[in-house]
């Protein structure tokens, strides 16, 4: 063992020991079941993924620790509760990571990263899964989800042959879209809007962008240009509700000149 591996294994298990103390000694700690921990856990992932669309490598860093002590957390719940213990979780990651890697740690052959992709589904089945489309969970995000059932269709040969077919789709759909606007049909517009977004984000996939990230990056571009509008605003003695559309369109223009590059 290294001194590198040394010093690892001792900073994990001062964390669990200091996760142990705090279930035992702390009111709020000792309060807590998997249940409650549920929304917090959410909201860190939440925090992580906001910094890794900044790449706030600082940031990072401190959320995989929040993370980190979550899945100690929910651990020593279960061990409480007679469930499981720690090392069950490290060992059962462990023999999975070297199950589904047959090309690595045994003599399966792959071309690609394709190819893994294809085996891992196929390895899952093995497994008992029924469906390819079982591993993708209920509670995803809905644009996350949809970028994760087309990726898994994929692996079993559900896919288009190349991008310009997907804007096709997309094309398609937003004039399925157009035809239930002029319907009038809550329902209908409800639906194909859903079609619209979900060939979007199969078109996202075939650029080989994150359409969860592209979207957020948006989110954020116009909550600051919002705030530098609301900004000017103020340093011309106005409030926002108080001018018309071109006054504001007027600052967002300049706003937008201003970050080009954003």
């Amino acid at each position: 063992m290294t001194e590198k591996d040394t010093s690892l294994s001792v900073e994990f298990i001062r964390l669990r020991d200091i996760m142990d103390e705090l279930r035992e000694k702390c009111p709020w700690d000792r309060k807590q079941t998997i249940g409650s921990l549920r929304q917090q856990t959410i909201e860190e992932l939440y925090e992580l993924t906001d910094a890794i669309t900044e790449s706030n490598w600082v940031g990072i860093r401190e959320e995989l620790g929040d993370l980190l002590l979550h899945i100690l957390f929910y651990a020593r719940i279960a061990s409480e509760q007679g469930q499981f213990e720690l090392e069950q979780v490290l060992t059962g990651i462990s023999e999975k990571l070297v199950r589904r890697h047959p090309h690595i740690y045994g003599d399966v052959k792959v071309n690609n990263e394709e190819d893994v992709k294809r085996n891992w589904e196929k390895l899952k089945l093995k497994e008992g899964k029924t469906s390819v489309l079982s591993g993708v969970p209920k509670a995803l995000p809905a644009v996350v989800k949809a970028a994760r059932l087309q990726e898994k269709v994929k692996q079993v040969g559900f896919e288009w042959d190349n991008r310009e077919q997907v804007w096709d789709k997309v094309e398609e759909e937003l004039l399925e879209l157009k035809e239930a606007v002029a319907s009038a049909d809550k329902d209908k517009i409800a639906d194909e809007f859903g079609d619209v977004l979900f060939s979007l984000i199969n078109y996202a996939r075939f650029l080989n962008i994150d359409p969860e990230n592209s979207l957020e990056r948006t989110n954020k571009k116009f909550i600051s240009r919002f705030t530098g509008m609301e900004e000017v605003a103020i340093r011309q003695g106005k409030s926002l509700s108080d001018m018309t559309l071109q006054e504001m369109d007027a600052i967002w223009n300049s706003i937008k000149k201003q970050n080009s590059g954003n």
